[in-house]
């Protein structure tokens, strides 16, 4: 039963309670980057007409997997400044997928074009 009182709520005496708290953290790993990075790959992402939450995740992702590989993130933004929109959207499918559950992927229609002997008798 629980009263309500002028007292502070005491704490748990739980053994177990040790044991709860590092298994509550044990698939959390804090990451820090540079603020400058972090702006920088957001800043490329929202400039190209990604929305904001799209824009952070991407870069968090980007950031991870340039600390991993110990590559410079300014070089990874200079590369995709090169591409167009379509590559860009292409390359940012592929990593999305690597990093989601291998459960879903994401996709992007491509066109088909079939040259068949029927078709060249259909006039478009």
């Amino acid at each position: 039963m629980n009263v309500n009182g002028n007292l502070p709520p005491s704490e748990s005496s739980d053994s177990a309670e040790e044991v709860r708290n590092f298994f509550d953290k044990f698939f959390t790993h804090e990451m820090t980057f540079p603020a400058a990075q972090i702006d920088a790959v957001v800043g490329f992402f929202l400039k190209r007409g990604f929305q904001d939450q799209s824009a952070k995740s991407t870069a968090i992702i980007i950031l991870t997997q340039c600390r991993i590989d110990n590559i410079n993130p300014f070089v990874v933004v200079d590369t995709l400044k090169k591409l167009d929109e379509t590559q860009l959207g292409e390359v940012v499918t592929q990593i999305m997928n690597l990093y989601r559950e291998k459960t879903s992927a994401l996709g992007y229609k491509t066109q088909i074009i079939e040259e068949t002997f029927e078709s060249r008798n259909i006039a478009q």
